[in-house]
């Protein structure tokens, strides 16, 4: 199964960051966290991602191209021009990074990634800028067990984010609105389980994912909530990624679910 990731937008809101370098290679304990995100799902076996690329796109592309590099010993043999790597430290990841377009909405830059995807099989879609201790082998059979052309791993927020309303008895989201009157509900975690087919209810490259397919889906009685009573965090400022940063240094990250 692929892992789709949105890594292009601004990051406007961590800006003291985000001026030198795409959200995603925000670091938490020297790691990028778009690096953190992709260890939560090689734990559950996933290791093929397609990375949604946009604002300084080309810094992801040479961050994937020299991790062999920066996670290894290596011997330069300059007189052939060879590099000889030891220990090997890199993951064993597969990763296709596409240019998805500078501008570019949430809902577009999946559609413009979708020759990529497996026919009629399903796939992980996620945010480039949030961790948590998802049970992803959980949601996937349980995306499988209820057959929705859609799952959303529905969580307790932090606060600010758009609410979802649910028939618990079913396990499916009646409503999701993006600007919420109050905190009282589960959010939007990301974290999804998709069909390719949801591809076809994005328009083009306005189309924002939370605001049109998803609200769709819910109302086609499509989107079924997988519910994540776990550790949540996303990083959309400065004292977010401090707060992440003094976790993982500290050793009480709750999302280092890997070895």
């Amino acid at each position: 199964m692929k892992v789709v990731i949105l890594a292009g937008g601004y990051g406007s809101r961590l800006s003291e960051e985000t001026t030198a370098r795409p959200k995603p290679l925000v670091e938490i304990g020297e790691k990028p966290i778009i690096w953190h995100v992709m260890q939560i799902y090689a734990h559950h076996g996933l290791t093929d991602f397609i990375v949604c690329a946009g604002y300084k796109g080309y810094m992801l592309k040479e961050y994937f191209s020299n991790l062999m590099l920066h996670n290894s010993d290596i011997t330069v043999d300059l007189s052939r021009n060879i590099i000889e790597y030891h220990n090997e430290a890199a993951p064993n990841w597969r990763v296709t990074v596409v240019d998805t377009g500078l501008n570019t909405m949430t809902g577009g830059r999946l559609k413009r990634i979708r020759r990529h995807l497996d026919d009629g099989q399903p796939f992980c879609l996620t945010y480039g800028d949030g961790v948590g201790d998802v049970n992803i082998s959980g949601e996937i059979e349980f995306h499988r067990d209820h057959g929705l052309k859609a799952t959303m791993c529905a969580v307790t927020p932090p606060g600010r984010f758009g609410v979802i309303d649910m028939n618990l008895n079913e396990h499916r989201i009646t409503a999701f609105n993006e600007k919420p009157k109050n905190d009282s509900q589960r959010v939007n975690g990301g974290f999804f389980i998709l069909d390719p087919s949801v591809v076809d209810l994005i328009e083009d490259d306005a189309t924002v994912w939370e605001t049109g397919p998803l609200q769709a889906l819910a109302e086609q009685g499509e989107l079924a909530a997988f519910i994540h009573d776990g550790f949540w965090q996303p990083m959309d400022t400065l004292r977010e990624r401090i707060l992440l940063d003094d976790m993982w240094r500290t050793e009480k990250a709750p999302w280092k679910i890997w070895a």
